[in-house]
């Protein structure tokens, strides 16, 4: 019986829970029996071997089965679903007219764009193809976010970057030798790539090794505020938004090319220095053309896609030239002190090195790409909101001042760990001003979205900021709550306040393809904004509304005036 239990295919059928009973019944029986009991163990050696081998079989069955079913239904749905030709959009030309000088978009930028084209088309929408361009399917309904990136397969692919891959695939393919980075790269290359970076630069020990020299610079621009701010007003002036830049070039610059620059203090005119900052800046002003205007120079190499090339050249230059200055200090220290060097943890561009030199190159160039005007941005918003909510950021200086009680305190890794109220403030900042009007994957799969067939390989925009008002998702959306954040915080069923869905704004992005390098963007942000706040009260005085538009990413739109009058103790 049990050989012809075990080899039929009975098990093909029967659900596993029912065999488990059936085989632990039979095995019971057999132990109970005279012949197991008068030592017939060997037999019964061969039975348990068989009967995993059938519960892995059973078990690989039902599995097989619920695929199978998931399929059939996925199917039913598909051909229930609408064509995907029937997805609202409007026609090439038209939407060509509208760009023009007095079209409906001409003077919108690209976040009141698709505002605007939610409002005549509805939640879901699609901009035909033009000049080379594929498709894009535009959703703000997050559902569809879900749907989406819950199948964005093993390496998801964000479509964008093309100036930059053609530069270091095509126009410098002899430097980069097929090492293209995160920005630039997909499928298994990107993979390649992040796989080789991801335990380096995800550790949280890693990045922790620079909370002293990011402290320090922390130091620096309060030195630098203090200079600059007006002396009777305490305001500082306009272009504080250039020296957010500076201040967030030097904090990444010390992770990326692990040097400091000095763009904060004695260094600050170094034309070298000064040249780096204004190739990264305007690397980020051309990239807006390049990616979102029509591809024309795909076909002829226009004035500005010839800048592009030359910027990303003199980026190239001076960062290889850096990672090489590095790569001699490091050997340096090895070769004259390798006995006391060995308990020194080594710094996260020396690991990147120890891997590979073009791969450490082609990362620091990636962080600095990434980590300027971004940080800059959602330190603004961070700003923003403290200033107008007053009662938020002295609650946020009452806990940076339990771990600071001196002006000049330091963060201990301890210390800096206990600060929940400054992370949610952090995170409400990064709802109500985030970063991108959302994000972007090229499917890897046939979905439904919205009730549409959408098939695989479609460029689809998932637009979360159309939802940050929204009070279905966000209760009291139009205030500034960092409470809402908080694990302790419990949620008064009459006035709620906790978000009401996970897959409505994603500030460093979702999944395998998130950004790689949140942890030190977030650090570089709790200890600068806890060190303002320890040394000032942070004043704007001015209408914040129109605060951002939207580039690459949403960037400052107004005069950064803010007034930073001095903590007394």
């Amino acid at each position: 019986m049990l050989k012809y239990f075990l080899d039929t295919n009975i098990r093909s059928v029967l659900g596993r829970t029912l065999c488990n009973k059936l085989l632990n019944k039979m095995v019971t029986t057999m132990i109970k029996s005279p012949n197991y009991l008068f030592g017939n163990k060997q037999k019964y050696s061969l039975l348990k071997k068989k009967l995993c081998q059938f519960r892995f079989l059973a078990s690989q069955s039902t599995n097989s089965v619920r695929e199978l079913e998931s399929k059939n239904s996925f199917t039913q749905q598909w051909q229930a679903a609408k064509p995907y030709e029937d997805i609202p959009t409007m026609p090439p030309l038209k939407m060509l007219l509208n760009f023009l000088p007095g079209g409906k978009f001409a003077k919108l930028d690209i976040s009141d764009m698709f505002m605007a084209l939610r409002s005549e088309l509805g939640p879901i929408c699609k901009m035909k193809g033009v000049f080379g361009r594929p498709d894009m399917v535009i959703t703000h309904n997050p559902q569809d976010f879900e749907t989406l990136l819950r199948n964005e397969g093993v390496w998801p692919n964000r479509p964008g970057s093309e100036g930059l891959s053609y530069y270091r695939r095509v126009h410098r393919a002899d430097f980069f030798q097929g090492v293209e980075g995160l920005i630039a790269s997909q499928g298994e290359q990107w993979g390649s790539f992040r796989t080789k970076v991801n335990p380096i630069l995800m550790q949280p020990k890693n990045v922790r090794l620079y909370m002293d020299r990011i402290s320090q610079v922390n130091k620096e621009f309060i030195k630098r505020i203090i200079e600059i701010r007006n002396p009777n007003t305490n305001e500082v002036p306009e272009n504080f938004e250039e020296e957010l830049n500076l201040w967030a070039l030097e904090s990444i610059s010390i992770v990326a090319l692990d040097q400091k620059l000095g763009l904060l203090s004695g260094n600050r005119n170094n034309p070298e220095v000064r040249k780096l900052f204004r190739l990264l800046i305007d690397f980020f002003t051309l990239s807006v053309d390049i990616e979102f205007k029509p591809p024309i120079w795909k076909y002829y190499k226009t004035k500005t896609f010839r800048k592009m090339m030359k910027t990303m050249d003199g980026i190239t230059d001076i960062v290889s030239r850096h990672v090489e200055q590095a790569i001699d200090r490091i050997e340096k220290t090895e070769l004259n002190d390798s006995s006391a060097n060995g308990n020194i943890e080594p710094s996260v561009l020396e690991k990147l090195i120890r891997i590979d030199k073009k791969v450490a190159t082609v990362m620091a160039m990636d962080m600095l790409m990434a980590g300027i005007d971004t940080t800059t941005s959602a330190f603004t918003g961070l700003l923003l909101v403290l200033a107008k909510n007053p009662d938020k950021q002295q609650k946020l200086r009452e806990e940076v001042m339990r771990l600071l009680p001196h002006k000049d305190s330091e963060f201990d890794e301890q210390t800096f760990k206990n600060m929940p109220y400054l992370r949610a403030c952090l995170k409400e900042s990064l709802r109500i001003h985030p970063l991108a009007l959302g994000n972007a994957r090229v499917s890897a799969t046939d979905m439904i979205l919205s009730g549409y067939r959408v098939p695989k390989e479609t460029q689809i925009m998932i637009v979360y900021l159309s939802l940050i008002n929204n009070d279905s998702y966000y209760p009291r959306s139009g205030e500034y709550l960092p409470e809402r954040w908080l694990r302790s915080e419990v949620e008064n069923e009459e006035n709620p306040i906790k978000p009401r869905s996970a897959f409505v704004n994603f500030p460093f992005g979702f999944g395998a393809r998130s950004c790689i390098g949140r942890r030190i963007v977030e650090m570089e942000m709790e200890l600068g904004i806890a060190r303002l706040v320890r040394n000032f009260h942070v004043e704007f005085d001015y209408p914040t509304e129109n605060a951002f538009k939207t580039l690459l990413f949403r960037v400052p739109n107004i005069p950064l005036k803010f007034k930073f009058t001095d903590v007394e103790n």
